[in-house]
């Protein structure tokens, strides 16, 4: 019974990940309109410089929010 608990354990992390990717692809899609509604179509390299650099410093932020709070509830 443990390797069908740990089965179905990997199973529901891979879902779990599945679905955080199709989040971020529809964050990505949104996030490049707004920046495309900004900066002009004429502007790409600058814009999508603008748009890494700022999904990178989110997701730092992000990241360490999200690894303070876990270690909270550990206790």
């Amino acid at each position: 019974m443990a390797l069908k608990a740990e089965v179905i354990e990997k199973i529901a992390a891979l879902i779990t990940a599945a679905f955080g990717l199709i989040a971020a692809l529809a964050w990505n899609e949104a996030i490049k309109a707004i920046v495309s509604k900004y900066l002009g179509t004429g502007s790409d390299i600058i814009g999508f410089l603008i748009y890494a650099v700022v999904v990178t410093i989110l997701a730092v932020i992000v990241t360490i929010w999200i690894a303070r709070v876990a270690e909270r509830a550990k206790g």
